[in-house]
């Protein structure tokens, strides 16, 4: 008989933790435990009841389905059944926690912004296959460039004779969301590539605040009390900072988080026909010169910004420091020669 244990911690929330004993392909025994609150108590033993006899192979829908059954009339206060299901998952080896990894970090690296987009679908690919880690990466660039969202309208978003009066390009990367307007030193961006192992059972909203949750403390190392806003954004007391996005292939998922350093909002609004809308709607009127919530709510330089986000990492998990090799910048240089280089991807939605 295998004695297994796992543990989940909820975003915002408390710690659920599962002991099991499996005989076969079934669930033996449960013990669920934890710092959440539960009334009445007695629905403890109905948990554990609920679990005991599932099978090993049971996915976190079939779990929660089971357990919802037995805590119809149930106050479960700072956890979700889904924690619970998630906590079982872990145990039995499908989900993993943060823990169970060990990171690549690589530090900001100068690279045309394009590179980086095409960096992020490099990395997920070894990700996936096994090749690389689960890695951190922190962006850096030495050019001006929007980076629209993957499924946003060209025509929709950019205005031209802006882009060109400023000499700005446009590239569109293989995630969702809203366009980023990227000088050199202006943002804060990095991307994470986890497997999909660690949002095992999260909907795509809770796997948003669960992989944003170490960059809220690392926002508040540096002086900002920060939260996150459903579905993707990053709030302060100040109004929203950064947004967030993700893609998902199979046995991986990029997520990646771009904040507002220092933005010229002047050339902004006139290079993105939807700044004009949103700048107006925050009352940010035009005259604004500057759109700088990192740099004024900290005061820090964005470099030490970097430094301070990756020790804050750093001291949450286990990582390595690495960088990028010439296999996978030369992988990158193919991507962007031969996809999101080109006028076919970048009108892809017209």
């Amino acid at each position: 008989m295998a004695i297994l244990h796992g543990e989940y911690k909820v975003p915002g929330g408390k710690l659920v933790v599962v002991d099991l004993e499996t005989e076969g392909d079934r669930i033996a025994t449960a013990r669920l435990s934890g710092d959440f609150f539960l009334e009445p108590d007695s629905a403890l033993e109905d948990i554990n009841a609920a679990l005991t006899g599932l099978s090993t192979d049971a996915g976190v829908e079939h779990i929660v389905g089971a357990l919802n059954v037995a805590v119809r009339d149930v106050d479960l206060v700072g956890f979700t059944t889904e924690a619970i299901a998630i906590a079982v998952r872990r145990a039995l080896g499908y989900a993993t926690g943060w823990g169970d990894h060990t990171f690549d970090l690589i530090a900001p690296t100068v690279l045309p912004p394009v590179m980086h987009v095409a960096l992020d679908e490099v990395i997920a690919r070894e990700v996936a296959a096994g090749t690389r880690p689960p890695t951190m990466r922190f962006w850096d660039w030495d050019s001006p460039l929007v980076v629209i969202g993957s499924f946003q309208s060209y025509r929709n978003e950019i205005d031209p004779d802006g882009a060109a009066r400023h000499g700005i390009d446009v590239v569109r990367r293989i995630s969702g969301g809203g366009a980023m307007f990227m000088e050199p030193g202006n943002c804060i961006t990095y991307s994470l590539t986890v497997p999909s192992s660690l949002v095992e059972g999260l909907s795509f909203e809770r796997s948003y605040a669960f992989l944003d949750e170490w960059v809220l403390a690392a926002l508040g190392e540096v002086g900002v009390n920060a939260r996150y806003v459903p579905l993707n954004d990053i709030a302060s007391d100040a109004g929203k900072i950064g947004g967030a996005a993700q893609k998902r292939y199979p046995g991986v998922v990029l997520h990646h988080v771009t904040m507002a350093y220092d933005i010229d909002a002047n050339k902004m609004v006139e290079v993105l026909r939807i700044g004009r809308e949103k700048l107006s709607g925050k009352g940010i009127a035009s005259a604004n010169k500057r759109v700088d919530p990192m740099r004024s709510q900290t005061g820090l330089t964005r470099e030490a910004i970097f430094d301070s986000f990756a020790n804050t990492f750093r001291s949450r998990y286990a990582t390595n420091d690495s960088a990028y090799t010439e296999t996978e910048l030369q992988q990158a240089k193919e991507l962007v020669a031969d996809k999101f280089g080109t006028a076919e991807w970048t009108h892809r939605v017209p």
